[in-house]
């Protein structure tokens, strides 16, 4: 059974998905408004935010600066090389960041694939629980993020990694 819940966040009404599974519920999806490929709600998914109160009391946590590491169970999806650049965004710390050239080294993706990685990246279903807000341009700047490039720079500013700026 599919279950879902919306919550208010700074980044606007974030929606959670997850399927049941003998222990709970496992989170398949965190998206946001205006999110390239996000799920919309479906017939036959039931609203339940109980079943998904854990993974809506770690999110507020986060939002309120007292969180930097998920501990969300969540499902395996993606193919192998999506779920190997997955599992890498996993490993990128709070308050840092990482670059994509970095990353493609790391996980031993030659020069010529790094298009490719930035595909996974961008296809990554669970946003903030995986920080792909975490992954940036050799040169600094912010490259395309699926919840778009304003969010990746208020994440990445709520976590120390940039400086706010006074306008």
């Amino acid at each position: 059974m599919t279950v879902f819940t919306t919550i208010d966040s700074p980044l606007g009404e974030l929606l959670l998905v997850g399927e049941e599974t003998p222990d709970g519920v496992a989170l398949t999806s965190l998206s946001m408004p205006g999110q390239r490929n996000a799920p919309a709600v479906q017939p036959g998914w039931r609203g339940d935010p109980e079943r998904l109160a854990d993974a809506v009391r770690q999110l507020t946590a986060y939002f309120a600066g007292e969180l930097t590491v998920f501990d969300i169970e969540f499902t395996p999806s993606g193919t192998d090389f999506q779920q190997r650049v997955w599992h890498a965004l996993e490993g990128i710390p709070y308050g840092t960041s990482t670059t994509y050239g970095a990353l493609a080294e790391r996980l031993g993706v030659p020069r010529a694939r790094i298009q490719a990685l930035g595909a996974a990246i961008g296809a990554n279903p669970l946003l903030l629980v995986r920080p792909c807000h975490r992954v940036i341009g050799a040169d600094g700047t912010m490259r395309g993020y699926a919840g778009g490039v304003e969010r990746k720079v208020r994440l990445l500013t709520h976590e120390g990694v940039l400086q706010p700026t006074l306008l």
